[in-house]
């Protein structure tokens, strides 16, 4: 199964006074990230009522391109930065429902 899709919810948490600079680090990730091979989606997300926590929304075609992300020189970057910015928790996760076939007939 290691080429099994996967899915990542990265769930970051800017500290106090910290959230504009944290959200345009992030953004800058959008842009490569997406153009990544086996990258699926990137999408990055802010709280609504808390606005210090940020999402990214992720799926990769396989565990191997997952990794190879992790290893770009603009995350390795980021990550260098992460502890004057926030904190970051990782969940990797697999579909475990079937694939939704569409809206068509609901």
């Amino acid at each position: 199964m290691a080429d099994e899709q996967v899915s990542v919810v990265a769930r970051l948490k800017a500290r106090e006074g910290m959230e504009d600079r944290m959200r345009e680090e992030l953004l800058s990730l959008v842009e490569p990230t997406r153009k990544e091979e086996g990258c699926l989606n990137y999408d990055l997300h802010q709280g609504i009522e808390d606005p210090s926590l940020f999402y990214f929304y992720e799926n990769w075609t396989s565990q191997q391109d997952l990794d190879e992300h992790l290893q770009m020189p603009y995350v390795q970057e980021f990550a260098q930065k992460l502890d004057d910015l926030g904190e970051l928790e990782i969940m990797t996760l697999r579909m475990v429902s079937p694939p939704d076939a569409g809206t068509a007939g609901r």
